[in-house]
């Protein structure tokens, strides 16, 4: 979809910028997992950094297969243990109502939502990378909903009840203040695994496109890179967010209204007619990353996604005739 959008040569910077921010996110996830584990198990943080950032790596290099075999394990295991930690938390805290009347929060509603957003920004951007693999186009749209407005949701409520009831702001230490520890450990591995898998082979597929080279020697580049930077991006997560928050948004909104305007340039067969650059396209990511990440009105990421389209439709209507 770059390639129509951004143009051939024009989708390196939407795979760099998508691709780098993946191996960052994996990166962030494999450090995740490990220092709260390494707390609880007693033992370096960096040993379980090696070893999960390894494990997270091979079963991507195997491919959508291997990531679906994760997916399958994992899912139902985050389901079921985070829904029994948030009844748990609900009931011992006397209600929905009186949890989250306990706030003290200082964060103003903007700024967080701005860190939602942020937090999957980047997987959502690199969501038809794994639908194209669906059957047929209903299936691809049926699963995309399902698991952003179903699963999303799930997750969202799963850290807020339970954080707002043990005032920890991680998934893992609210289980664990909840006398859940071998269960926080198996939901914070499988969250992270089938999140990092994900990530990873995102990250191959764009230093692929950049690099010519095949997605597989990619993705254990992409893996080394996101494990020896594991715990750096961890020290500084909330900065990795913010940029994220800003940064990706303009790329989606360019591909999705492309794809409205150029409905026909995405017919099977037209891949002969692709231009080398679309320099607004390029002009409307690098508008909406500066206005995401200095304008401080509103949400980032919405200013972001209307600046990076109104450049690239005006320019496109333009220039382009086709």
């Amino acid at each position: 979809m770059t390639h129509r959008s951004f143009g051939t040569q024009g989708s390196k910077l939407a795979s760099a910028l998508i691709g780098f921010t993946q191996i960052g996110w994996f990166g962030v996830g494999v450090a995740m997992f490990a220092i709260p584990a390494a707390e609880l198990l007693n033992i370096h943080p960096w040993v379980l950094v090696i070893i999960a950032g390894a494990c997270m790596t091979a079963s991507a290099y195997v491919g959508i297969k291997g990531l679906e075999i994760v997916s399958f394990v994992s899912v139902p295991l985050i389901t079921i243990l985070g829904t029994y930690s948030m009844i748990r938390a609900t009931i011992d805290g006397g209600g929905l109502v009186a949890i989250f009347g306990k706030s003290t929060g200082s964060m103003t509603i903007f700024a967080a939502v701005g860190m939602v957003i942020g937090s999957f920004i980047s997987g959502g951007t690199a969501t038809p990378n794994f639908v194209r693999f669906a059957k047929n186009n209903k299936i691809a749209v049926i699963t995309t909903v399902v698991a952003f407005f179903l699963g999303n949701t799930l997750m969202f409520a799963f850290g807020a009840v339970g954080g707002a009831f043990t005032g920890q702001e991680d998934i893992f230490y609210v289980m664990i203040a909840q006398g859940l520890a071998i269960p926080a450990l198996v939901v914070l591995g499988a969250n992270i695994w089938t999140t990092n898998d994900n990530a990873l082979y995102t990250g191959g597929l764009g230093l692929s496109n950049i690099t010519k080279f095949r997605k597989r020697p990619m993705v254990l580049v992409a893996g080394f890179v996101g494990t020896v930077t594991a715990i750096w991006l961890y020290n500084n997560f909330v900065g990795w967010l913010s940029f994220l928050n800003a940064t990706l948004p303009p790329i989606g909104a360019i591909i999705m209204l492309d794809y409205l305007m150029r409905k026909k340039a995405y017919d099977p067969g037209s891949e002969s007619k692709l231009r080398p650059i679309n320099w607004f396209a390029i002009a409307g990511v690098v508008a909406g990353g500066l206005v995401g990440n200095y304008v401080s009105w509103g949400i980032s990421a919405v200013n972001a996604m209307v600046v990076a389209a109104i450049v690239y439709f005006v320019g496109t209507k333009l220039v382009y005739k086709d």
